[in-house]
């Protein structure tokens, strides 16, 4: 029996035998091979333009069939565990993902179709609004509970930097005020925000060589965090604190 359709309908053998599963109306997990081997051979017969890349892969499948053609006239082959084996069963798979992966490609098309509909505008605001800010809530930015375990964190620096100090030696010698430049420490702790992105509070401090730049460190700490260019955030109530640039 012809078939009258074209080469150009079907994107390859397993294109082909879809069309012809549905044609019959037939269930792909219980294949009537023999009906459906004659069907495709037919198809190949009726093609006009022999392109051989293209009649290559129709003509492999094609062997294919009348290979399974030929498998389900012999007896079942009995697998490891005692089941039968169905000669359709690798064909059946294969047709399934075909089937799978082309529905795919059909819903892909649709959304760049749609997608291709919309429409956009260029941004055309008004400069009082394109220069608005959100106000930040500093409230909410620097909890009570954080400050608190900031100042902990604080101290307990502190006292590490005076524990270092020689009880002996600093009876003597001149004390001189030690200057440190807010600006530049504000430079450095920037700096070293953006190159790290996370890092702990308590080691930021622990790099500090005096108790002056400690202070002042955490000084420019505050100000990073009114300013929002830095964030702070503890996991839990006893944990180090997390700082996290923005």
């Amino acid at each position: 029996m012809a078939i009258p359709v074209k080469l150009e309908v079907f994107e390859g053998p397993l294109d082909l035998l879809l069309h012809l599963i549905d044609k019959n109306k037939v269930d792909i997990y219980d294949i009537p091979i023999v009906e459906i081997t004659e069907q495709y051979l037919e198809y190949i017969r009726q093609m006009e333009k022999s392109d051989m890349n293209v009649m290559s892969e129709f003509l492999v499948m094609a062997a294919t069939l009348i290979d399974i053609k030929c498998r389900m006239l012999l007896p079942k082959e009995v697998n490891e565990e005692g089941e039968e084996e169905d000669p359709r069963a690798e064909l059946v798979q294969k047709l399934l993902e075909y089937k799978m992966y082309k529905y795919m490609s059909f819903e892909l098309r649709d959304r760049q179709v749609d997608a291709a509909r919309n429409m956009y505008r260029e941004q055309n605001l008004p400069e009082e609004v394109a220069a608005y800010r959100q106000p930040v809530n500093y409230e909410e930015l620097v909890g009570d509970m954080t400050l608190n375990k900031l100042h902990e964190i604080f101290k307990s620096v502190v006292r590490k930097q005076e524990d270092k100090i020689d009880p002996i030696r600093s009876q003597y010698g001149n004390i001189e005020k030690e200057e440190i430049d807010m600006d530049a420490k504000m430079l450095y702790v920037d700096a070293y925000a953006r190159e790290h992105k996370n890092f702990s509070f308590r080691r930021l401090l622990e790099k500090q060589s005096s108790k002056m730049e400690i202070i002042v460190t955490f000084l420019v700490i505050l100000e990073l965090m009114k300013t929002g260019r830095i964030t702070i955030s503890q996991e839990n109530i006893f944990d180090d604190i997390i700082i996290t640039a923005l």
